[in-house]
C-alpha cells in the first residue's frame, strides 16, 4: 500500500511540473526572515537596490490589502493606485532572504525575497480611508478534495501528495485564507469518482470528520495541449459557486479554484468598511490664484486627480475660486493625499473646506 502511494505521489509530481519544495538558507544571525501576521508579506524581488525596493513595497502593502479584504485587485480602488506608489511611507521595516530551489529541468535557483512589514495603524488609516471591505478572522479553512487524471485515471489528493496540490494551497493563501487536505485513506481514495461525477452530497458525508463543512470539489484533467479543472464550492451542503479553469500549466489551472472559492467567501463573510469620509460633493474655497495659468494648472490637476470625480466652478473673487468637487473617498481622504501632493495646502486655523494655491 505504502509503495504505491509513493509510486502515485512521485509520478503525480512529474506529470504536472510541479516544483519540489524549496530548500531554505539560514540569514546571518542564523534565523530566517519570514512575512507572519496581517501586516507583512513576501514578495520577490530581482535585486536589493532602491527602485526594486520601491516596486517590492508596493506589491507587498497590496498584498496585505488583498489578504485583509479577500479581493483579487485592491489597487483597483480610487485613489489606491496613488497610495501604492506611496507604499515605503506605510512601511516599518524589511529584510531580505535567499531561497534556493530547483527548476523543472532540476536546475538550481536562487530567488531573492524581500519581507515588509506595515505599520498596522497606517495600514488601517488606509483601509478606513477607502472603504476597502474587511474578511474577519478567524477565517474557515474549507476541504480541498481534488481528483487528478493524468491519462492514468483519477486519484485523489491526500495529505501525502499535499505538494501536488502546492499551487492551489499557495493561490488561497494569497487570498488570505487557507484549503485543507484529507488525510488520504483508502475510504476517502474512493471519493475520487464521487468528485469526478460532481456528487457533492457523497463528497459531504465524507467530509463530516473536518470542520468546517465547507468543501472545494476539484477534478483536473488533461485538455487537449494543457490542463482543464471543474470547481464546485460547498457549505453546509448547499452549492455557492461553480467554474472552471484551463491552462497550458497546470498550477494556472489550479490557481482558478482558489480564486473562485475566495469570491464565495468573501460575498458571503465579509464586511463592507464604512470609509472615514464617504464619497460625495464637497465645495471648496481655493485662494492664491493670481493669473490665468495659475487657474489653468489648478484646474488641470483636479481633473487629473484620482480622487476627483468632477469640478465644478461656482464663483471667484479677486484670487479667489470656489469649486464644487466630487470626491471620490470624501474630503478627509483628499486632505491627507494634498499634504504630498504639493499643489494644494490647508489654510491653518480655518474650516477644512478652504484650501490656498502653492
Amino acid at each position: 500500500m505504502m509503495r504505491s502511494v509513493i509510486q502515485w505521489a512521485f509520478a503525480l509530481l512529474l506529470a504536472i511540473c510541479m516544483l519540489p519544495a524549496l530548500a531554505q538558507r539560514a540569514s546571518e544571525g542564523g534565523q530566517r526572515a519570514r512575512g507572519q501576521g496581517a501586516y507583512q508579506a513576501e514578495v520577490t524581488v530581482r535585486s536589493q537596490s532602491e527602485n526594486e525596493r520601491n516596486g517590492g513595497f508596493a506589491r507587498a502593502l497590496s498584498q496585505v490589502l488583498a489578504n485583509m479584504s479577500g479581493e483579487r485587485n485592491p489597487g483597483a480602488r480610487p485613489g489606491m493606485a496613488e497610495e501604492l506608489r506611496r507604499a515605503r511611507e506605510y512601511v516599518e521595516g524589511y529584510d531580505y532572504r535567499q531561497d534556493e530551489g530547483r527548476s523543472a529541468s532540476g536546475a538550481p535557483t536562487f530567488n531573492t525575497v524581500m519581507v515588509v512589514r506595515f505599520s498596522p495603524d497606517k495600514v488601517d488609516e488606509l483601509v478606513k480611508m477607502v472603504g476597502l471591505p474587511v474578511w474577519p478572522s478567524p477565517r474557515p479553512k474549507p476541504v480541498l478534495w481534488l481528483a487528478i487524471d493524468d491519462g492514468s485515471g483519477s486519484r485523489l489528493v491526500g495529505l501525502q501528495q499535499n505538494n501536488a496540490a502546492r499551487a492551489i494551497l499557495d493561490r488561497a493563501r494569497a487570498r488570505g485564507y487557507a484549503l485543507g487536505l484529507p488525510a488520504g485513506n483508502a475510504a476517502e481514495q474512493a471519493m475520487a469518482g464521487a468528485i469526478w461525477r460532481g456528487d457533492t452530497a457523497a463528497v459531504a458525508r465524507t467530509s463530516r470528520a473536518y470542520l468546517p463543512p465547507m468543501q472545494l470539489l476539484g477534478k483536473l484533467y488533461r485538455a487537449g495541449n494543457g490542463w482543464r479543472a471543474d470547481w464546485i464550492f460547498v457549505d453546509d451542503g448547499k452549492v455557492l459557486a461553480r467554474t472552471s479553469s484551463s491552462d497550458a500549466d497546470a498550477r494556472r489551472t489550479m490557481a482558478g479554484g482558489a480564486d473562485m472559492a475566495a469570491d464565495a467567501l468573501i460575498r458571503k463573510y465579509a464586511r463592507a468598511t464604512a470609509p472615514a469620509s464617504p464619497p460625495g460633493d464637497f465645495t471648496i474655497t481655493i485662494s492664491g490664484i493670481g493669473s490665468a495659468n495659475d487657474y489653468l494648472r489648478l484646474m488641470g490637476w483636479l481633473e487629473g486627480h484620482p480622487l476627483v470625480g468632477s469640478v465644478v466652478p461656482v464663483s471667484a473673487a479677486g484670487s479667489e475660486w470656489v469649486l464644487r468637487l466630487h470626491l471620490k473617498s470624501g474630503l478627509a481622504g483628499f486632505t491627507r493625499a494634498l499634504a504630498r501632493d504639493g499643489v494644494l495646502a490647508p489654510v491653518e486655523g480655518e474650516d477644512n473646506t478652504r484650501f490656498i494655491l502653492r
